[in-house]
């Protein structure tokens, strides 16, 4: 069992550190909400006043944060300076890809291991221990952070060098993002010919249409009882995080000169959406951006 710091007690990091303590290690943990660190003391977990003093003798030390200015800044802020000699630094934040090549060189500075290991999974995975991780990172890296992660996934990917694992993340959720655009305008075409859901659910997940999205956030109430329109569109995954990882997708593909038309696209969907009030809603609640342009008579909002 290790000494583990975990910076980021938010959604997401919150469960995921519980697992950690669950799993036997060790956990001290930091926010800079106040009511984070309650919650945590509230299961046992120890709390630091600070992310520094968090790394004050941990053996390995996990980030979970909202953007890659706030990476870069804890590991210059510190967290990388308080750590011991031969810590090793986990990021499981999504952010762009040149912010987490910078997290591994500011480790590799004081000859620490860093992996980049961002989640697939949303809240309920953080807190079922099922996430998938995709890692990036040196094999030797990779290794040694693929115990700490199965604690809190049922899945680690090696995807390659420093900042692989964003590159997949932003990717996967890119087509992910597309795919639900996609899955969205097949519904509302399929209302307008006044087709069923349910007869076009058993169809498409049975057939040539068939995807994760569609057979798990199904964005109508009915054929997915888990799925999110069951419930109001309250969020398992909110469309602000799908926003986010579109825009770092976006970015990404600018920065490389890659044409990724659609990506765009779904971006520029899903950004007028939330802007309109859906940025809360879970992201399949793109259905309804959808259902307004086609009453409009254009593609998207």
């Amino acid at each position: 069992m290790a000494a583990i710091a975990f910076i980021g007690l938010g959604n997401m990091g919150a469960p995921m550190a519980a697992n950690l303590l669950k799993a036997g290690h060790t956990v001290t943990g930091f926010d800079l909400s106040p009511a984070a660190l309650d919650a945590a003391r509230a299961i046992g977990m120890a709390v630091a006043p600070s992310a520094a003093a968090a790394a004050d003798g941990a053996e390995v030390v996990v980030t979970m944060l909202p953007a890659g200015d706030h990476l870069v800044e804890a590991y210059e802020g510190g967290l990388v300076a308080a750590a011991p000699t031969g810590a090793l630094f986990i990021d499981s934040s999504t952010v762009d890809v040149a912010s987490s090549r910078r997290a591994h060189d500011l480790a590799a500075e004081r000859g620490m291991m860093a992996v980049d290991a961002p989640v697939s999974g949303g809240v309920a995975g953080a807190e079922a221990g099922t996430l998938t991780f995709m890692a990036g990172g040196t094999p030797e890296a990779v290794e040694r952070a693929r115990p700490f992660l199965a604690s809190m996934g049922r899945r680690v990917v090696a995807c390659g060098g420093p900042g692989a694992g964003q590159a997949a993340k932003m990717c996967n959720n890119m087509i992910l993002g597309i795919s639900m655009i996609g899955i969205s305008e097949a519904f509302v075409l399929a209302e307008r010919l006044g087709l069923d859901h349910q007869a076009l659910f058993d169809v498409a997940s049975t057939s040539s249409g068939q995807c994760w999205a569609l057979t798990n956030h199904c964005p109508v109430p009915g054929p997915v009882p888990g799925s999110a329109a069951n419930r109001g569109y309250r969020p398992g995954f909110a469309t602000a995080l799908m926003l986010k990882d579109l825009t770092l997708a976006r970015d990404a593909a600018e920065s490389v000169g890659a044409d990724t038309a659609l990506g765009r696209h779904a971006r520029d969907i899903f950004a007028a959406f939330a802007a309109g009030g859906g940025a809360g809603l879970d992201y399949s609640a793109v259905i309804e951006a959808v259902r307004g342009g086609a009453r409009s008579g254009v593609a998207g909002p």
